[in-house]
């Protein structure tokens, strides 16, 4: 808010994301990331196995500072968190700094939203923002 309370005072434009341009780790062009399975759409018992594509960056853990790459993070049945700041770490948001492609989860019986959301060496989203589509499942008992 700060940020974007400075911009309106100055004039200047933010980005998409609500980050100056010099701000956070730059993401490379055309970087696009995706969930690999389940497919959109898609009904399937839990546990659920999520598989991790990434193309144009590549994976490192976190604290590791190197360029163009990052590490994924999970969103949960929520929206993407602030891009200026810090990614969340609880059910909602699951942190996989030690460079993991994928992960298996239990949910509820029900429809769900997964989206992926790569994250810098210090969990920052980087900029511009590396986001996947936001998929919608459905667990069956």
């Amino acid at each position: 808010m700060k940020r974007l309370m400075m911009a309106l005072i100055l004039g200047f434009t933010l980005p998409a994301g609500g980050t100056f341009a010099d701000e956070g780790t730059p993401s490379a062009e055309g970087t696009e990331l995706y969930i690999i399975s389940p497919k959109d759409g898609e009904s399937l018992k839990s546990p659920v196995t999520v598989r991790f594509g990434l193309k144009g960056m590549g994976v490192a853990p976190a604290g590791v500072e190197k360029e163009g790459t990052g590490h994924h993070h999970l969103i949960i049945d929520t929206d993407l968190p602030p891009f200026d700041e810090n990614i969340p770490m609880d059910e909602q948001h699951i942190h996989f700094g030690g460079g993991q492609t994928e992960t298996t989860i239990e949910l509820s019986p029900g429809k769900h939203t997964l989206q992926l959301l790569l994250g810098d060496q210090n969990h920052i989203p980087h900029s511009p923002p590396v986001t996947s589509k936001k998929i919608t499942i459905t667990v069956v008992e």
